[in-house]
């Protein structure tokens, strides 16, 4: 078979496919989360999040809303090197990110149905 007739074939079956996923997948929150920031940030926005008291003091003397950590774990980047991924029972994350556009990080608990943030780091 010529090269110009397998990318052909190629082009019309990949073309169809492509229609197909956007058929089926129209409408629906689907999403693929395959690196390791990307998906341990998912798994923490979907827990119910809990603030240390500490967390909620500096939260309110500097005017920072919960929706502002909630866009932090949409934004922010997981700094693996300072967190504790392979503690049991509870892992603990470092994420850093911006909010009111100063960097800021929090240090975040991660249980199997709660997340605790315990420190935050407001520059």
């Amino acid at each position: 078979m010529e090269l110009k007739r397998r990318f052909f074939l190629f082009g019309i079956g990949f073309s169809i496919g492509i229609v197909l996923l956007l058929f089926f997948l129209n409408g629906k929150d689907a999403s693929c989360n395959y690196l390791p920031n990307a998906r341990m940030l998912e798994i923490l926005r979907s827990k119910h999040r809990v603030f240390d008291d500490e967390v909620l003091q500096i939260m309110t003397e500097k005017q920072i809303d919960s929706a502002s950590i909630v866009n932090l774990l949409l934004k922010g980047d997981i700094d693996f090197s300072k967190s504790k991924v392979h503690q049991e029972p509870c892992r603990y994350y470092w994420i850093d990110g911006y909010i009111q556009e100063k960097e800021t990080s929090i240090y975040v608990e991660n249980c199997d149905t709660i997340v605790t943030i315990q420190r935050l780091y407001f520059e």
